[in-house]
């Protein structure tokens, strides 16, 4: 360790010299129905032909919605929106724990805690609940739901799942964020509504984490990058822009909410995020190999390029995600999560930073190294 300026800065050696918990698996589901941005706009109800531009140019070839376009009328009650909800999450979100189970070669019983981050629905009980029994957990499982983080969601559910992990050594923490978009849509003639139903989709996403020092599971021979420890996180809050970025209800319907302004608020924000999580670990933005951002739309991405000063090929992996899938919300940076997992291309002693931005107006970091 060394004193700079006053503040204690954590040498990156001493970083791996810490209990740190340690990703075992990150798996994603999606609806089985895909939709391309034309049949998306089509099945809005949409004609005008500058909205029918802001889907084509969204950089989105594909998104994936719980529903039947057959049966599908943009007049749903509530009740009916409700229902899918509770249907695509409990299943979307069984399916990714399943697969992030099989992954970490883990049975539901040797699972001892269980989180769940959403936004778009609200269940009670809620889903960390129903999914003890849908996946045969174990009946003295801890369990606990993260709601209204948005976009950012999978960050703060990161760190409770971090913070179990340290305080119960050997303990094993399954993770789920799962929205359903298509369950919160809304018409009017808004510009954000437009763009909210433009680029969001439906999705799940999950993983395991453990701080057991000899949690990491063999290799599978799938050709993925071995798991990452998790070292820190950072969190920056902006409440004088409270009213930038979440949901309003609106006639018994959630309505998206999405400023403008949050184009220039951005980048300042994480510009203290990022510097506070580095900085005082010794770190320097040319030492993150891969930036795991959570692609929040195409305007977005191409902001945190030029702020940040990535190349094209740092965001390929978040681009890619945009491109096949659209905003999931806060299951999203872990679909790109699992992306950089399943190229291999991680090697040991990388550095990744996951960063995703969401109501607060909030930034949200996690550093990972492999």
């Amino acid at each position: 360790m060394s004193i700079a300026e006053g503040a204690l800065v954590l040498s990156p050696e001493s970083l791996t010299r810490c209990a740190a918990p340690v990703l075992l698996s990150c798996s994603t589901a999606v609806p089985p129905r895909r939709f391309s941005q034309e049949e998306a706009f089509s099945l809005c109800g949409y004609s005008s032909s500058r909205i029918r531009q802001i889907f084509l140019n969204s950089d989105i070839d594909f998104r994936h919605f719980w529903l039947d376009p057959a049966g599908f009328a943009p007049n749903e009650t509530p009740d009916q929106l409700h229902a899918r909800y509770l249907e695509g999450a409990r299943h979307l979100a069984g399916l990714a724990a399943r697969r992030a189970l099989d992954q970490a070669r883990f049975s539901p019983a040797g699972i001892d805690c269980i989180l769940v981050a959403s936004c778009t629905g609200y269940l009670c009980p809620d889903l960390s609940t129903l999914l003890v029994s849908d996946l045969g957990l174990r009946r003295d499982i801890q369990r606990g739901a993260l709601l209204g983080h948005g976009c950012a969601g999978a960050l703060p559910l990161l760190q409770r799942a971090s913070d179990h992990a340290r305080a119960n050594p050997g303990s094993r923490v399954l993770a789920v964020a799962v929205e359903i978009c298509s369950a919160c849509y809304f018409f009017d003639t808004s510009m954000e509504t437009i763009i909210g139903n433009a680029i969001c989709a439906d999705g799940a996403a999950a993983f395991v984490l453990s701080a057991s020092g000899n949690a990491t599971p063999a290799q599978d021979g799938s050709g993925a990058a071995p798991p990452p420890c998790v070292l820190g996180f950072q969190s920056i809050l902006d409440p004088a822009q409270l009213d930038k970025v979440g949901f309003e209800h609106r006639d018994g319907r959630l309505r998206i909410v999405l400023a403008a302004e949050i184009r220039d608020l951005a980048g300042p924000i994480i510009n203290r995020c990022l510097d506070s999580l580095l900085l005082p670990r010794g770190l320097r933005r040319s030492d993150i190999r891969f930036w795991i951002l959570h692609p929040g739309g195409r305007k977005v991405l191409d902001a945190a390029s030029e702020f940040l000063g990535l190349a094209e090929e740092q965001l390929r992996f978040s681009r890619r995600v945009l491109r096949d899938f659209g905003n999931m919300s806060s299951p999203t940076v872990l679909f790109v999560l699992d992306s950089v997992r399943r190229s291999g291309e991680p090697r040991p002693g990388d550095y990744g930073v996951l960063l995703a931005l969401g109501p607060g107006f909030a930034a949200e970091a996690a550093l990972l190294r492999w």
